[in-house]
Order: C-alpha cells, then sequence, then structure tokens
C-alpha cells in the first residue's frame, strides 16, 4: 500500500513535471509568435495571420516550433528569423548597439537644441538689459553757429 502511494506520488510528479515543460514551450511560442510579423504582406502577428491561403505563416510557425524544441534562446530565434525573412519579419526591432543609437541620438539632440536656444535667449536678454543708454549729443549753439558759417546755411 504504502509502496503504490509513493509511485502515484512520483507519477503525479512526474507529469505535472513534464506538463510544466510542455506549458512553458507553449507560453514561449505564443509569446514570440507575438514578437513577429508573417512575411506575407497581411501585416497580422505571425501567430494570429488569418490569410487565406497564406504562403508564409505555416512555414514560419514551423520554424518557430522546431526552434523552440531545440532549445534555442529567445534571442537566437529572432535573429534567425530576421537573418532569413528581414528585419520586416519582427514586430519590434531587436535591441542592438545600432538601434540604441538611433532611439538615444534623436530625444538627445532635441534636448540639446532646445537648452542651447534657451541659453541663446537668455544670453541676448542678459545683453540689452545691460547696455548702458545711448547718449543723444546735443550741440550747443556755438557749435550750431560754427556749423552754419562752415555750411553758410
Amino acid at each position: 500500500m504504502r509502496l503504490s502511494r509513493l509511485f502515484s506520488a512520483l507519477l503525479v510528479g512526474a507529469l505535472a513535471f513534464g506538463s510544466l515543460g510542455a506549458a512553458d514551450d507553449a507560453a514561449r511560442y505564443d509569446r514570440l509568435g507575438h514578437q513577429m510579423m508573417c512575411v506575407c504582406s497581411c501585416a497580422q502577428i505571425l501567430v494570429e495571420c488569418n490569410h487565406v491561403g497564406c504562403p508564409d505563416s505555416s512555414e514560419m510557425l514551423t520554424m518557430l516550433r522546431t526552434s523552440i524544441a531545440s532549445g534555442a534562446s529567445d534571442r537566437s530565434i529572432l535573429e534567425a528569423f530576421q537573418a532569413k525573412y528581414g528585419p520586416t519579419a519582427l514586430a519590434a526591432p531587436m535591441l542592438t548597439s545600432f538601434n540604441k543609437v538611433a532611439w538615444i541620438v534623436p530625444p538627445a539632440v532635441l534636448a540639446f537644441g532646445l537648452i542651447g536656444a534657451i541659453v541663446l535667449i537668455r544670453r541676448w536678454r542678459l545683453v540689452n538689459a545691460t547696455k548702458p543708454p545711448v547718449a543723444v549729443y546735443a550741440p550747443s549753439s556755438a557749435t550750431r553757429d560754427r556749423i552754419r558759417r562752415e555750411t553758410e546755411l
């Protein structure tokens, strides 16, 4: 009796452990399938492609299943799809060094431009605010008389 309980407990444990791997693979399949696009020009997520007679989705899904079954990492699977079908096979671009630069540089340039414009405007305001008023030259009556004599007016 004790031996049968032990055996049944081990059997339940083995089934639970085996189904965990299957659930994990199914979750991985679903997650990775949602990170890829079908390349048949239907513009749909790979696992949701309902294009009638799609020439590409069945091949891509088979490749995805075999890659997951072989134990490949998520990154290597995505890189393999990108290498085979091009960057349009991915729903979002992979985070590579070039993509990091492409995402960081434009906002950084915009921020530096805004900061530079603010600093420049403040300097212009300070320069105009600190200039002393220009004195208007008012010639004396002796100078006016001399000017009239020299110009004969």
